[in-house]
């Protein structure tokens, strides 16, 4: 039994992507880091297909891009522009006042306006 647990472990493939389509909901803003690195943050809303009631329901994202290429895409967005984003889910960490703190952002390896 756990030579097939094995095999069934090798033929998984974990996947960390994202395919997005939704409109810009806050200016891109552009930050230089501590370590000199550049990126461009903004946000994203995208509605949800199903909702559990009358009222409409959204997702707000955090999306940040890194690369030359999709900070200067992003820097050319505007508040309801739609875009296509495609990347990974990643958790970023930082020392705050309070201590160690954390969240979730998607960071684009595309981005496209629709």
């Amino acid at each position: 039994m756990k030579v097939i647990e094995k095999d069934v472990a090798v033929l998984r493939n974990p996947r960390n992507e994202v395919f997005l389509e939704g409109r810009v909901s806050s200016l891109p803003v552009e930050h230089e880091l501590p370590s000199g690195d550049f990126v461009v943050e903004f946000r994203i809303v995208i509605d949800r297909s199903v909702s559990r009631g009358p009222k409409r329901e959204v997702d707000t994202l955090d999306i940040a891009a890194w690369s030359a290429r999709s900070r200067k895409r992003a820097l050319s967005l505007k508040v309801d522009d739609w875009v296509s984003i495609e990347g990974a889910v990643r958790r970023r960490f930082w020392k705050a006042p309070t201590g160690l703190a954390s969240r979730w952002q998607v960071e684009a390896s595309q981005l496209r306006r629709l």
